[in-house]
């Protein structure tokens, strides 16, 4: 997306109020990392740098600088985007704080610990933790284990970068007694979690817990319109500008700038998984990260799901168990569920959808 910022001119400054305005805003850049003075890999003093900050010292500002119109970040292994810029801070905070306590990557997590724990004791966590994990458990029911936070017991199994190969049956058979929702076992007196074998991964909902984090901190900050977008989930509140947000879907057999539909959409959440994310080719067989728990190998007959919710962690969920469902079953458990709409992209390329998504839905 290109956004374009508007220039015009700003009050004259002089004497101590435009060296502070010049100190303030070097000194809010070096602290947000936007340049550096000192050039690290050159080991050598930023001379080029240096003479722009006396120059600007000398003449002063004779257009003021555009504020952008969005903000990104890393975090969760994917590039965060958030519109307005200002409400990049306070979203960034969330999403840091929700991948500190749910992140299987990193090892002083309390998820970590839970697996690192996993058959010997159960392990105090954090409130909100033990929430996602008791949230997740009630989706898995929900979905007959489509979805399911233990298949993370088959990472070892599933590489999606160069060092990428297809397991033999009997590596994973010899792990699928590891992937059973039912064998987490929850203390709310005590707020700890058990699991007596295998792991546990929070990858197919913790983007949408931090989204709807973000949009209530936002609310209680007096944001009224914004628009988050972390990797295949996107949540928009209130209009861009007079208008609905724009939220586009894109084409599971094209490149990733190609869109074949766009949906106007305010106050919920987009959330779409693909084949075509993370996956590698095999003797002419895509094998693609969502994979199916019951059967430990990647689900086959989907291309792509979108799910729309106000609710952004069950969006996330639905997204990955609807790949994995039966499309016929999904389209069903869509419909019995409040606010909740689902189109599928099946193999052929036929699309599904339940009865209210395509009220909302423009072809390209």
């Amino acid at each position: 997306m290109t956004t374009h910022g508007k220039f015009g001119r700003c009050s004259p400054l002089k004497g101590n109020s435009l060296m502070k305005a010049v100190v303030s805003t070097v000194c809010h850049k070096i602290f947000r990392g936007e340049f550096f003075l000192y050039d690290m890999n050159a080991m050598r003093f930023n001379t080029r740098i240096f003479n722009c900050l006396f120059i600007v010292l000398l003449v002063g500002c004779e257009r003021s600088v555009p504020t952008p119109t969005s903000g990104t970040f890393e975090s969760m292994g994917t590039t965060i985007t958030v519109f307005p810029y200002a409400a990049m801070p306070i979203v960034q905070d969330v999403f840091v704080l929700t991948d500190s306590q749910m992140s299987e990557w990193k090892e002083d997590s309390p998820l970590a610990l839970i697996n690192q724990h996993a058959g010997n004791t159960p392990v105090q966590v954090p409130q909100n933790l033990f929430h996602v994990i008791q949230r997740s458990l009630e989706i898995a029911e929900m979905t007959s284990g489509a979805f399911d936070p233990t298949w993370a017991s088959l990472w070892e199994l599933w590489k999606f970068d160069e060092n990428h190969a297809v397991p033999s049956q009997e590596q994973v058979d010899a792990l699928l007694p590891s992937v059973n929702w039912k064998n987490v076992i929850l203390n709310k007196n005590e707020q700890s979690v058990y699991l007596p074998l295998g792991n546990i991964g929070l990858g197919g909902i913790a983007k949408g817990v931090a989204l709807d984090n973000a949009r209530e901190v936002l609310l209680q900050q007096g944001f009224a319109d914004f628009m988050i977008i972390a990797g295949g989930q996107v949540l928009v509140q209130g209009l861009n500008g007079r208008k609905r947000w724009r939220v586009g879907i894109r084409d599971p057999e094209k490149s990733q700038a190609e869109y074949f539909a766009v949906l106007e959409l305010t106050d919920t959440c987009v959330s779409t998984s693909g084949h075509y994310e993370k996956f590698f080719f095999e003797d002419g067989v895509r094998y693609h990260h969502i994979i199916d728990p019951r059967t430990g190998f990647p689900s086959e007959g989907v291309q792509s799901v979108t799910v729309i919710s106000q609710d952004a962690a069950l969006a996330d969920a639905l997204s990955t168990a609807f790949f994995i469902m039966e499309t016929g079953e999904a389209i069903q458990l869509a419909e019995e569920l409040s606010a909740v709409e689902v189109m599928i992209i099946t193999s052929d390329g036929s699309i599904h959808q339940s009865s209210e998504f395509q009220l909302s839905l423009e072809i390209n």
